[in-house]
């Protein structure tokens, strides 16, 4: 494995989110890609999605698989993802009904963490480490 990092930073242009902060989209070192949390906002305007947790998950799924497109991976190369919501109770359910559908191939390990609030006023945030 190369010990050589890279970092990668894409464009509304590429589907992905532009940064809110000082920080690369993702991050690859050797065979494993470390994708930054994405949140549920739209490339093309930078504005948080209308809508529950299901709207704003599914513009996460789509950040998420627009920056591992630019790097040859996809969602079924996920090792470990990492969900945040903020009303754990109200939406874990209805989150994982539709994350079940993310995948063709065998399930990513994973943790889901309730937390007291996320940036733009999201839902939802999700990370993923993925391997090539």
């Amino acid at each position: 494995m190369s010990s050589r990092k890279e970092t990668f930073v894409f464009s509304p242009d590429d589907g992905v989110p532009p940064q809110v902060g000082p920080f690369a989209h993702a991050t690859r070192l050797g065979d494993l890609v470390f994708v930054t949390g994405q949140m549920p906002t739209d490339p093309a305007t930078g504005q948080l999605v209308e809508g529950g947790v299901v709207e704003q998950a599914e513009q996460v799924r789509a950040n998420l698989v627009a920056v591992l497109g630019r790097l040859g991976l996809t969602l079924d190369d996920a090792l470990q993802v990492r969900v945040y919501l903020t009303d754990f109770e109200a939406d874990f359910a209805a989150f994982n009904e539709r994350y079940r559908t993310w995948f063709d191939g065998p399930l990513p390990a994973r943790t889901t963490v309730g937390v007291t609030g996320l940036a733009v006023g999201a839902l939802v945030e999700i990370d993923l480490i993925a391997g090539r």
